[in-house]
């Protein structure tokens, strides 16, 4: 899902001028625009209704304010000038249409109204689960999160697909369409679904992460605009429900695992694994918040996946040295996961730590049990993993036919370089 506008995580203190405007640095503007987008949607929406066409409304705001801000300054009330503005482009759209006097009174009751704003306190997390809901594809559930949530625009997500902007623009219309017809209200599910529906929710953030850190397809091995955007947005749900422990995890899980990111390549580029990392540059930070967010989570609620891989995350981050690592305690934690949210993935992963415990002819006998998984097949990791465990066992020719497979089968060039020089260093 390659290609999005990176995303700023930082802040930059804005000075403010008494009576005027606030003079921002474009950074923390794009901050602001971020952080608001969601929040003034949720205004137009729960005022108006009519998601989609507020959601457009919203996008030629931020765009606007994208615009002005960096040289008329930021006003005094951010919100209430993007609320303004798409309001205005709200009633411009209705009063356009061709059925002028059908939709006359219409338009009369989308004046921005005088008093105090909503204060949106719930929008976000109304946001999030509108954007998620099951209705929708996987597919269109990301594009419409990173639309809606996090304020991309068309231009931008479509980049992070490899798709062109007009496809994408049909993509994220037809979502619009499916939750317009679909007739939910802009409220949050009944309490027996909101369980389900913050699963999803969940779900969809944690693969724009995947995506960023793994990324399928293209250059680069990760796309650090993907992984901040995706922290971001967990952060922005942890606020939403920070009693929710599988909400910490997702977020712990995130940080811990993004800790690693700079250790992962090398000056050109090229794919460390995570045994040959230097771990000096390892994010010291993140990975302290991580563990006290999982800390906080555990035993505050069932065991639920993303506690269990955040706390195989920690393991791996707080091991001095790869010889130092824990995998007895990483091989018990997969046996657990595979309890709680059973699956191929999680099979191939538990091969490796049980390799490192028991020896690779161990982990190449558990891994026979998911070569017919037809989900497997059409990724190159089980390859990938099959070479490896080929290759602590001596078999150096069943490892680097293991390993060119595995690179035919990638669309990740960084992937495909490290598995191909693999190989050849068995020759």
């Amino acid at each position: 899902m390659p290609g999005v506008a990176p995303v700023r995580t930082h802040v930059v203190s804005a000075s403010s001028r008494p009576g005027g405007p606030i003079a921002t640095p474009n950074a923390s503007i794009d901050d602001l625009l971020r952080e608001l987008a969601p929040r003034v949607l949720g205004t137009l929406v729960r005022r108006h209704g009519r998601f989609d066409a507020c959601e457009d409304a919203v996008q030629e705001a931020l765009l606007a304010a994208a615009r002005q801000w960096p040289t008329e300054g930021v006003p005094e009330s951010p919100r209430s000038w993007l609320v303004t503005v798409a309001s205005r482009r709200l009633v411009d759209e209705v009063r356009s249409e061709s059925a002028r006097r059908r939709r006359e009174e219409t338009a009369i009751t989308l004046e921005p109204a005088d008093g105090p704003e909503p204060s949106g306190e719930d929008d976000t997390l109304t946001l999030l689960f509108l954007c998620c809901q099951p209705s929708l594809s996987a597919p269109s559930q990301l594009a419409l999160t990173l639309r809606a949530v996090g304020g991309l625009t068309t231009a931008e997500i479509a980049s992070a697909f490899l798709v062109p902007e007009a496809t994408m623009a049909q993509r994220i219309s037809r979502a619009k369409r499916t939750i317009r017809a679909s007739g939910v209200g802009f409220e949050l599910p009944p309490e027996p679904e909101r369980a389900d529906r913050l699963r999803v929710v969940q779900q969809v953030l944690y693969l724009i992460f995947n995506e960023g850190y793994a990324t399928s397809s293209g250059p680069e091995l990760h796309r650090a605009d993907l992984t901040s955007e995706a922290i971001r947005l967990a952060r922005m749900l942890h606020r939403q429900v920070p009693d929710e422990p599988e909400v910490a995890s997702l977020l712990a899980l995130m940080l811990l695992i993004d800790a690693r990111r700079v250790a992962r390549t090398d000056a050109d580029g090229s794919l460390i694994p995570l045994a040959e990392q230097d771990r000096a540059r390892w994010d010291r930070a993140e990975i302290e918040e991580g563990v006290e967010l999982l800390t906080g989570a555990l035993g505050s609620g069932p065991v639920g996946p993303y506690q269990v891989q955040a706390a195989i995350a920690a393991v791996h981050d707080e091991a001095p040295s790869a010889e130092q690592t824990d995998w007895p305690q990483i091989l018990a934690l997969y046996g657990v996961l595979e309890q709680v949210s059973p699956g191929p993935m999680v099979t191939l992963n538990r091969s490796v730590a049980l390799a490192m415990v028991h020896g690779p002819k161990a982990g190449l006998a558990l891994l026979a049990t998911i070569e017919d998984d037809e989900g497997m097949r059409r990724t190159h990791r089980l390859d990938a993993v099959r070479a490896h465990l080929l290759e602590l066992a001596g078999d150096t020719a069943g490892a680097r036919e293991a390993y060119l497979r595995a690179a035919r089968g990638t669309a990740s060039l960084p992937e495909q370089r490290y598995l191909s020089l693999r190989a050849a260093g068995l020759s």
